[in-house]
């Protein structure tokens, strides 16, 4: 609970200073009610999963640059911060102090309701699967086996798939229109992620080939 509680304070530093510092003044109501619903859900979570699976807690804040990461994985997540440090200000940039784009209320409520449903996506996600850790390996220490039901009946990578609604959300929510280009960036790095986790599950997790051939899809079902 103590290294949750200092990590979500460090995260909400962090986050207000890629947001309102672009921003040029705290004066940007999307901007806190994007940060009031990612801290404050991210926080629920945390709390929701310290007194149900403290083990997944524990996998859950580990870090993806650890060296037993392959170096493709370590790789991929360095570029996934990499684009999240640029887009998060671009957005303020956009949003806010120059105002290249223009997002009506709707579209502002709808990317809320998107965030949301992400995190919802997420805890169904984690309530499914007790080994959904952000490193890729086999826990074998946790007795790690292949996981097939709730949203893993439809796709392979739904925490993944559910963070496409986060990244649609985000922006729309922060009232920037040029935030959706985004998406270029983040679905690649997604599926390189999903095609990674893939390859080390597929060699060391007993039974994930089969599942493998049962759920065809990655990320959207239908689509890829």
């Amino acid at each position: 609970m103590m290294r949750m509680a200092l990590h979500t304070l460090v995260g909400t530093v962090l986050l207000g200073l890629v947001l309102f510092g672009p921003a040029g003044t705290l004066a940007w109501p999307e901007g806190w009610w994007f940060l009031a619903l990612f801290i404050g859900c991210g926080v629920a979570i945390g709390i929701w999963l310290a007194l149900t699976d403290p083990g997944l807690l524990a996998a859950r804040m580990a870090s993806p640059f650890s060296a037993d990461q392959a170096p493709r994985d370590r790789v991929v997540m360095a570029l996934i911060a990499l684009a999240f440090s640029v887009w998060l200000p671009a957005m303020a940039l956009d949003a806010r102090r120059f105002g290249w784009s223009h997002a009506p209320l709707w579209t502002q409520v709808l990317g809320a309701v998107l965030v949301l449903a992400a995190f919802a996506g997420w805890v169904w996600v984690l309530r499914t699967n007790s080994f959904a850790a952000v490193t890729v390996r086999v826990q074998t220490e946790r007795g790690q086996t292949v996981v097939s039901t709730g949203p893993y009946a439809f796709v392979r990578h739904p925490m993944y798939a559910f963070a496409l609604l986060m990244l649609v959300g985000t922006p729309l929510l922060l009232g920037s229109l040029w935030g959706l280009a985004g998406l270029v960036l983040f679905v690649p790095l997604l599926a390189a992620r999903a095609l990674s986790e893939e390859a080390v599950l597929t060699e060391g997790l007993d039974g994930y080939r089969d599942y493998v051939r049962r759920v065809r899809y990655r990320l959207l079902p239908g689509i890829w």
